[in-house]
């Protein structure tokens, strides 16, 4: 029995690790922000915004407004497609975004 039970507990925690897997990450909001592949111009978000620059106030607006924000500066910037405003890679380069925030937010 004790063999069985340490093989259930194994195997829920890979499955609850995998599942943090599949959420939004820090990591990959970086990636997205430095990447060239979410416009058709060559160009980033951190084109515009190398180290974050003028993003301070990103902290201060809710995801929602936040993602029609990101969206807008993919559609029109980067010559890009819009991201699914509730999908992982938006609320990823949003966590990653949020990050900038100056001293107070």
């Amino acid at each position: 029995m004790k063999k069985r039970s340490w093989i259930t507990a194994f195997l829920m925690s890979a499955a609850v690790a995998a599942q943090a897997a599949d959420g939004p990450t820090l990591e990959r909001g970086r990636e997205l922000f430095e990447s060239t592949k979410l416009g058709t111009n060559g160009k980033s978000c951190a084109s515009c915004h190398p180290g974050g620059r003028k993003l301070e106030w990103a902290a201060t607006f809710d995801d929602g407004k936040l993602a029609g924000i990101a969206n807008k500066c993919i559609e029109k910037a980067l010559k890009g497609k819009p991201l699914d405003s509730a999908g992982i890679d938006m609320q990823s380069l949003l966590m990653y975004m949020k990050t900038f925030a100056g001293p107070g937010n």
